[in-house]
């Protein structure tokens, strides 16, 4: 059954993740987050074999791992995406070892399962969402200049490292949260697709972060209440929401493609 907190769910997960998602992709590190995703497997599992809150294994997992890679990744010189791939399949391995046969939980897990939501679970999660937004604004500009120039960062008294650690943190817990909509094979979605929608209809800053703050909103409220309505034989929500999140992405390249507009 799905509840109207489920639905306020789905819009401020699709804004912290859009908004989250436009730094990562200016990076072009879409294909990373992506594969991050996946990593919060083996923390499911973990939260359902000894019976608690199997997102906070997730965010556990996701933000430990991040921070394995992080330093790695500082240490060894070796791409952030390469490190990334490796965490990826050894996780996903993991993750299905510890379901074993349990396929329903292993399929919640996949696809997510937004009927678990509570009334209480969603107030917190959109607490933590607002929190993410507002402390990536603040730091916005900062990690923005970093990818520009790391040098130049540093130079203008920028502490690179912490703020990279601060956004994987923010990361890690958006991500954490979005799952429950979509699953870890879609979540990659929310923090990809709104982003280059966004990019498409973009030719400054702050109308490119906000355009894809607002198509992650749309893309889960109208996936989720389209699932809701019409359930189309889904259990899940998650194909919905990708679906209509598609439909905004193609919508902006043709809208792109008669306004020539350049980014």
């Amino acid at each position: 059954m799905l509840d109207y907190y489920s639905l306020i769910l789905a819009i401020f997960v699709g804004i912290a993740a859009g908004y989250l998602g436009s730094l990562m992709v200016l990076e072009k590190m879409a294909l990373v987050g992506d594969a991050l995703s996946h990593v919060a497997l083996p923390g499911l599992a973990i939260g359902i074999t000894l019976n608690f809150n199997p997102y906070i294994g997730a965010f556990a997992f996701l933000f430990s791992s991040a921070v394995i890679i992080w330093q790695i990744q500082r240490v060894t010189k070796i791409s952030f995406e390469a490190l990334v791939g490796a965490m990826f399949t050894l996780a996903l391995a993991i993750g299905i070892l510890l379901y074993g046969d349990n396929l329903d939980a292993l399929e919640a897990a996949f696809f997510g399962d937004i009927s678990e939501v509570t009334m209480i679970n969603a107030v917190v999660a959109i607490g933590v969402c607002v929190a993410a937004v507002v402390i990536t604004k603040v730091i916005y500009d900062k990690l923005v200049l970093a990818m520009i120039s790391e040098d130049l960062a540093i130079a203008k008294g920028i502490r690179v490292a912490r703020i990279n650690l601060i956004y994987l943190f923010l990361v890690s817990i958006v991500v954490a949260i979005s799952i429950q909509i979509v699953g870890t094979l879609l979540v990659g979605f929310l923090v990809i697709v709104p982003a280059i929608a966004a990019k498409n209809l973009s030719t400054y800053m702050k109308r490119y972060s906000l355009l894809s703050s607002l198509f992650g909103a749309i893309a889960g409220f109208v996936g989720v209440l389209l699932w809701g309505v019409f359930n189309f034989n889904l259990p899940f929500p998650g194909p919905m929401v990708v679906f209509v999140g598609i439909v905004i992405f193609a919508i902006t390249v043709v809208v792109n493609w008669r306004l020539k507009i350049t980014t």
